[in-house]
């Protein structure tokens, strides 16, 4: 099955209408490397298409999170940034968030050992509850080389400079 014939199954299932807007949504999702709020969707689509509403920016993102296409992030400020789910395994990050400034890493080190970890107590969650668990998301918390005490120094020995 292709990609655009997979997305249009997992949307359908969630909504009755695809329209223009929520086409430039998930456009923007797909073709963004970063991990956007709903404003900076919204400030993002006005650039181009300045039709589009922030009440069509939030359902949008709502519905592409239950439709399994975005994955939604909980941020410290408050905000949800989202970013496209390029597929299950060959993206498969999680992520480092700075509780500072808000910068989000995408982590991919010892993928193999976190699912091998993450497997077991699966199996056990489906057995013992009988939920299915489709995905799982692992955050950690802390600060970035900027934010961090001695920010400056670390960042400036670790490149050298």
């Amino acid at each position: 099955m292709k990609k655009t014939e997979k997305h249009r199954k997992a949307i359908s299932e969630h909504c009755e209408r695809w329209t223009i807007p929520r086409e430039a949504i998930f456009g923007l999702l797909v073709k963004s490397q970063q991990h956007l709020s709903a404003k900076e969707v919204y400030a993002l689509l006005q650039i181009s298409n300045s039709e589009i509403g922030i009440a069509t920016v939030y359902r949008t993102l709502d519905l592409l999170d239950k439709a399994g296409l975005v994955r939604k992030i909980q941020c410290r400020d408050g905000h949800l940034r989202y970013e496209y789910k390029r597929g299950d395994q060959p993206d498969h990050h999680h992520h480092l968030i700075c509780t500072d400034c808000g910068k989000i890493l995408n982590y991919r080190d010892f993928e193999k050992e976190e699912l091998d970890l993450v497997r077991k107590p699966e199996e056990i969650m489906e057995k013992k509850y009988g939920f299915l668990v489709r995905d799982h998301n692992i955050e950690f918390l802390g600060l970035c080389e900027q934010c961090r005490p001695g920010g400056q120094k670390f960042l400036a020995k670790r490149t050298g400079r």
